[in-house]
């Protein structure tokens, strides 16, 4: 019964998928069309509700058949509103992580934007509309790529600048999963974490995104997911295969970074929000543990 409920879930989401993408599609091509121009900037309002539009149906679909199941809890200093801009940052388990995410902020913030490696523009459907939709696009570089062309190691910088120009033109929520990749014990005993439930956490991309948005931003909207009994991959979630995930959502101060472009004072921004990374990645690592222990 559950692979069924999956490979329906499945034939669903892949339908009404193709469905949105095609007017996003169509406005993507225009705004191409029309570079930089106030007209085709303007189209960035309506291709943002059609991402809304897309998360709702999947919302839709994920209730309908009973596989997207959670608890939230919320904790705001003020409410949030689709009019300004935020930070969000959550701990990384699996790809579900991403449509629980969308689901449980839809309405409340800005649709999310977040970095993607180069490889998931080949993702059908998906990938050319993380494209048209400005998503900052990175390969991360070993230190021997870097070594051997030292040009790389501004190349992914230069990518994410770009987009965040992007962003200061209209409210955005920029997704940052810190820990860069999806926690697994695997890699956090090779990492020899300090932390029991979570990666070390990597401070290069929301560096650049607190120091693009600017004043911009509000604040961090801050997630931690929990799954009680086992992180489920993206198969058995579509399949209904999972506790309900536990989603604790508070609201965070910025760090207070130098706007001067200097090597000095980047050097001095990247000491201060490796500190407030370390700090905030110290309370989750408790936080985890605690939401675990009522689920």
């Amino acid at each position: 019964m559950s692979t069924f409920k999956g490979v329906a879930t499945l034939v669903l989401l892949a339908v009404h998928t193709t469905v949105w993408c095609t007017p996003l599609y169509v406005l993507g091509i225009i705004r191409l069309l029309l570079l930089n121009r106030p007209a085709g900037e303007a189209l960035s309002i309506p291709m943002n509700r059609i991402v809304d539009g897309w998360v709702a149906t999947n919302r839709a679909v994920f209730r309908i058949m009973g596989t997207n199941r959670t608890r939230v809890s919320w904790s705001l200093d003020a409410p949030l509103s689709r009019r300004d801009w935020y930070v969000v940052v959550s701990n990384h388990q699996t790809w579900a992580d991403i449509l629980i995410l969308q689901d449980v902020l839809l309405g409340r913030v800005p649709p999310l934007k977040f970095f993607i490696k180069r490889v998931l523009l080949w993702v059908p459907l998906i990938g050319i509309a993380m494209w048209f939709l400005d998503f900052p696009c990175v390969r991360r570089y070993s230190r021997d790529e870097i070594a051997a062309n030292p040009a790389l190691r501004d190349r992914d910088r230069n990518a994410v600048r770009a987009a965040c120009d992007h962003f200061k033109r209209a409210p955005t929520s920029v997704l940052n999963f810190l820990e860069g990749t999806r926690f697994t014990r695997e890699k956090h005993s090779a990492q020899k974490s300090p932390y029991q439930h979570l990666l070390t956490p990597k401070i290069g991309g929301i560096q650049q995104v607190l120091a693009a948005l600017g004043d911009r931003a509000v604040c961090v909207v801050d997630v931690t997911i929990v799954y009680p009994d086992e992180v489920p991959g993206f198969w058995d979630y579509l399949c209904g295969r999972c506790e309900p995930a536990i989603v604790d959502i508070q609201t965070r101060e910025l760090p207070s970074l130098e706007s001067v472009d200097d090597p000095g004072v980047e050097d001095a921004n990247r000491t201060l929000v490796r500190d407030w990374a370390n700090d905030l990645w110290s309370h989750k690592d408790a936080h985890v543990m605690q939401l675990a222990g009522h689920g």
